[in-house]
C-alpha cells in the first residue's frame, strides 16, 4: 500500500492539505477560547469548489473528468452540479468574500469560534 494514500487526480500534497485544514480548525477553536476574553473573535471561512484558476485549471479539469479529452467548465458543471445541497456546481469568489466581509463587520460582533462553510451545502450532505 502506498503511503500516504493518494486521491485519484490529486497531487501528492493532498494528505498534507487535509491535515492542515483540520489543524487550522483546531487552532481557530483554541485561539477563540484564549482570545475571547480580550474581545478578539476568531473564525474560519471554509470554501468548497470556487470558480478560480486554482480550482478550474486544465490539469484539475482533466482530473475531475478523466474520461473527457478536453473538459470544459460545462462538463465540470454536469459532474459536480448534483453534489451539493444547492443546485450549483461551484461558488463564485464573491460568495467567499461576502462571508469574510460579514465576519469583519459589526453584524457578526458576537460570532466567534465557528467555521463558516461557503460550499452550497456540500459539507452538510456528506
Amino acid at each position: 500500500m502506498r503511503w500516504p494514500p493518494r486521491v485519484p487526480g490529486a497531487d501528492d500534497r493532498c494528505p498534507i492539505r487535509g491535515l492542515s485544514k483540520h489543524g487550522l480548525q483546531g487552532l481557530m477553536g483554541t485561539l477563540a477560547n484564549e482570545l475571547g476574553k480580550h474581545n478578539i473573535r476568531v473564525n474560519t471561512v471554509n470554501p468548497g469548489m470556487v470558480n478560480t484558476e486554482m480550482a478550474m485549471n486544465e490539469r484539475l479539469l482533466r482530473a475531475y473528468i478523466p474520461g473527457v479529452e478536453n473538459p470544459t467548465l460545462d462538463d465540470v458543471a454536469r459532474v459536480f452540479g448534483g453534489l451539493a445541497l444547492l443546485p450549483v456546481a461551484w461558488v463564485e469568489p464573491e460568495d467567499v468574500s461576502n462571508a469574510v466581509l460579514w465576519l469583519a463587520s459589526e453584524e457578526s460582533r458576537f460570532v466567534t469560534g465557528i467555521a463558516i462553510p461557503v460550499d452550497a451545502g456540500l459539507l452538510a450532505k456528506f
